[in-house]
């Protein structure tokens, strides 16, 4: 299965954790005390929007629960959750009526 030995994937994990840190620091240990332009900070607040879609995305479209297929109950939450996200100007609405819309879908359809 896995051809490497448990000293070389430690190796990694550690190589990849001050990797991580390093790419961290640059932007927040260097730059944390400085004041950031406007056009920075107008930029930043976008972040969370954007990320947080990417990462929810693979899971509505390619779910591993279903061996990839799309499930009409994830598409059916994630139609609410932008709904309720836009009408209440809101994430954390829009992300309780949709997990409660694909909780709802999962106990009504199994």
């Amino acid at each position: 299965m896995i051809s490497q030995s448990s000293a070389e994937i430690w190796l990694i994990i550690v190589a990849i954790g001050i990797g991580t840190y390093l790419i961290r620091f640059s932007f927040l240990g260097l730059m944390g005390a400085t004041e950031f332009p406007p056009w920075a900070l107008k930029l930043l607040r976008y972040t969370p929007v954007a990320i947080i879609p990417a990462l929810v995305a693979p899971l509505v479209v390619w779910p591993a629960a279903t061996a990839g297929e799309t499930d009409p109950a994830r598409l059916t939450a994630a139609i609410v959750t932008m709904g309720v996200g836009i009408w209440t100007r809101n994430a954390i609405w829009g992300m309780v009526a949709g997990g409660t819309t694909l909780l709802l879908l999962f106990n009504v359809f199994p």
